[in-house]
């Protein structure tokens, strides 16, 4: 308190009363509020002049059939028109942030302040970790020298014999091979 009044009498006594300061600052907002709502007034009367110089209402009563699919195609013409338009306005408006974006960097590598750029994170495998901290040509003649050598066996092929020898040999009972002989 002691150092606010030292301040206030440094500067000087206000002109104004407390009571008068908020009675002018009142004021003010009761006028800026009148301003703004004037304002947001004007601006919807813009609004909708502008709508009416741009999509005149409709006149459907009265109107053949004909005439109505005429209406209907010469709106479908605007539409595709205004369709193309936001979509060349949406194209220029994504180019420009790409330049801003780009300017930007250049002007921090111009000032020598470079912006670092947001990191990924990357998951690695425990053993991608355990080679990113060894040499890895190491580890892969390592890797080579501890295998096991395997041979491979080589299958045994069956000897190609007359088949009515199989025959007799396999067949544990007489009667089949008598059959099978009486059918020759």
């Amino acid at each position: 308190m002691i150092s606010n009044r030292k301040n206030v009498a440094k500067k000087g006594k206000s002109k104004y009363s407390a009571i008068r300061r908020l009675l002018l600052k009142t004021k003010l907002l009761r006028k800026a509020e009148n301003l703004l709502v004037k304002e947001k007034e004007q601006k919807k009367l813009e609004k909708e002049n502008a709508l009416q110089e741009r999509a005149p209402p409709l006149k459907l009563s009265g109107l053949s059939v004909h005439e109505l699919q005429e209406l209907c195609k010469d709106l479908h013409q605007k539409i595709d028109i205004v369709d193309e338009a936001l979509y060349d306005l949406n194209v220029k408006v994504v180019r420009n942030d790409a330049e801003i974006v780009s300017l930007t960097q250049k002007i921090y590598e111009l000032k020598g302040k470079m912006k670092r750029p947001n990191l990924k994170r990357v998951k690695k495998s425990p053993d991608a970790v355990l080679g990113a901290l060894t040499d890895t040509r190491l580890m892969k003649a390592d890797f080579k020298a501890n295998l096991k050598t395997v041979k491979k066996e080589e299958e045994k092929k069956e000897e190609v014999t007359d088949w009515r020898k199989n025959v007799e040999a396999m067949s544990g009972m007489e009667g089949r091979k008598k059959l099978f002989n009486a059918g020759q």
